[in-house]
């Protein structure tokens, strides 16, 4: 079995190691969402450390899918120098780059969006008292348009490949949702129908980057929540995601959050949802929760439950613990 310091190679990425930093908001834009000098050196740290990827935080879409003041933007051409800037970094670095493309639909506020936060229907995220405003078809076409145009930006920046975020409570994790989404259309209530706006997205963001641009997938694949999707669900969802195009799944929690309170003391927290989605599908799967350890990074890998690890907090903390991690293992 592989280790946690051996490449990986697929016909569309290869990464110098299982190293994966993921996505972690840290709020440095501007208020129109521009990359900061202060992206760069926070991202080039972590790179020149010998991270094997770097997944660059959630950036909005569109102004009414921000979800903080100073969030990384990618919803307008303008902002593509400044990621051209960032890419080009972290490859300098000797990091792969990708980027996470996010709507926060109900999991924003008016304040923040400057409108009423929208989503699937009227049902507020738990941990939100605003009343989101449901979506139209016509908008959620303009959506998938949205992503599409994001996409291509995130291409012409020059990025390796792109996340499409749909875990945490944004806005395609909450269509896939039966705790949010309570649609009577064809965007609500069956699998196949929640599953409808995702798909959309990929689909278009797929007619943007081409057949051979690497596509990952953030899958928020339990909300652990009683009403809420469950596992089972999911592994009935994850191949139709890599069926309609995606060729890596990032497996993350869904209403609950990235940290769950009820797991979140446990090293590894998510490592059994990522082994469990990983036995449905033939596409590499990155697991995630709480992993600060090098030995148990490598064993996830060595040990089949996953092909790569997410290591978020402890890189935040140490920007050296992969370099450190590889030389202990």
């Amino acid at each position: 079995m592989p280790l946690l310091s051996d490449p990986l190679v697929t016909d569309r990425l290869t990464l110098k190691n299982r190293i994966v930093m993921p996505p972690m908001a840290n709020d440095l834009s501007s208020g129109a969402g521009e990359v900061t000098e202060k992206h760069i050196k926070h991202y080039q740290a972590r790179a020149q450390a010998g991270v094997g990827l770097i997944i660059v935080e959630h950036s909005y879409i569109m102004p009414s899918g921000k979800m903080t003041k100073k969030q990384l933007g990618i919803y307008k051409d303008e902002l593509t120098g400044g990621l051209r800037s960032l890419a080009g970094a972290i490859r300098e670095a000797g990091a792969a780059s990708a980027i996470q493309l996010t709507h926060a639909g109900a999991n924003t506020t008016a304040a923040v969006c400057g409108c009423q936060p929208v989503g699937p229907s009227d049902v507020p995220v738990p941990s939100r008292d605003e009343i989101p405003r449901p979506l139209d078809t016509a908008e959620i076409g303009e959506i998938v348009e949205a992503y599409a145009q994001a996409a291509r930006r995130a291409v012409e920046a020059g990025f390796d490949a792109i996340e499409i975020h749909g875990a945490h409570g944004f806005l395609l994790c909450e269509f896939v949702s039966p705790l949010m989404n309570r649609r009577a259309d064809e965007y609500g209530g069956s699998t196949e129908n929640r599953l409808r706006l995702p798909l959309e997205v990929i689909a278009a963001v797929r007619r943007q980057t081409g057949p051979d641009y690497p596509l990952f997938y953030r899958f928020g694949a339990s909300d652990f929540i009683q009403g809420g999707l469950t596992l089972e669900e999911a592994r009935q969802i994850a191949p139709q995601l890599t069926a309609a195009g995606i060729d890596f799944l990032d497996i993350s929690g869904g209403m609950c959050g990235s940290r769950p309170k009820a797991l979140a003391d446990t090293q590894g927290y998510f490592v059994p949802m990522a082994e469990s989605i990983k036995s449905t599908v033939d596409v590499p799967v990155i697991a995630v929760g709480g992993i600060t350890d090098p030995a148990y990074a490598n064993s996830v890998v060595a040990d089949g439950r996953a092909d790569l690890v997410a290591v978020g907090r402890a890189l935040l903390k140490n920007p050296d613990w992969a370099r450190q991690a590889l030389e202990q293992i």
